[in-house]
């Protein structure tokens, strides 16, 4: 069980203390934090289909990077450690770079229409295990996270929201998803993947930047 002096940096301890909160900041730790996995937390990961993920490079700039997928894409292998997809992005390949250099990440479970978080803390690693990757159609690796620490945290910020729909770009159990609007926007054609070269004639068309921006504001991307 991580105690406070283990939990918290000394820059967190001089605000704690500057803010008469020091003793508070005590109590929390031993109230909510843990260094493994617990019923309460798989049960809530599992039910997720979102996470927000943050990385850091090795020249000390954070990045956070929003993650979808079918509910439950995140898998808990045990109480330490949880994997998740690595899906077609923009190429950028920012977070995973970053887990590449550093491997410490954050990861912010939410539930906007309850509302509540779980967040972990982690070392995470690139895994390029066949069996692990065959375990999420359309993935090009996983992200393998073991857990540092865990805890639930306090929900009264977050504004409650209601789901309109499911994104239908997660890909389906054969692992194909819809070709994206951005892969369409003319100027980008050189520079694509070569299995996206020459798609966007047989997806309707190459599109103009503006056309983009307009799906975009219409939310039809």
């Amino acid at each position: 069980m991580p105690t406070p002096d283990d939990f918290y940096t000394d820059a967190q301890r001089a605000l704690q203390q500057e803010g008469k909160q020091d003793k508070l900041a005590d109590v929390v730790v031993h109230a909510i934090v843990r260094d493994e996995l617990e019923e309460i937390h798989t049960d809530y990961i599992n039910s997720r289909d979102y996470f927000f993920l943050s990385s850091v490079n090795a020249k000390g700039e954070p990045t956070v990077s929003y993650k979808g997928g079918d509910v439950g894409f995140v898998k808990v292998l045990s109480n330490n450690r949880l994997i998740f997809p690595n899906y077609d992005g923009n190429g950028m390949w920012l977070s995973l770079g970053n887990i590449d250099e550093t491997a410490k990440v954050g990861m912010l479970f939410m539930d906007m229409v309850t509302p509540w978080r779980i967040r972990v803390q982690g070392t995470a690693k690139i895994n390029r295990d066949p069996e692990l990757v065959a375990q999420f159609p359309g993935a090009n690796m996983v992200v393998d996270v073991h857990v540092d620490v865990v805890f639930q945290n306090c929900a009264r910020y977050i504004h409650k929201h209601t789901r309109v729909e499911k994104s239908p770009y997660v890909p389906d159990a054969e692992g194909k998803a819809p070709f994206p609007a951005w892969k369409r926007i003319d100027p980008l054609q050189p520079f694509l993947h070569p299995d996206d070269q020459g798609r966007a004639e047989h997806e309707g068309g190459t599109i103009s930047e503006e056309q983009y921006l307009d799906k975009v504001a219409k939310g039809t991307s």
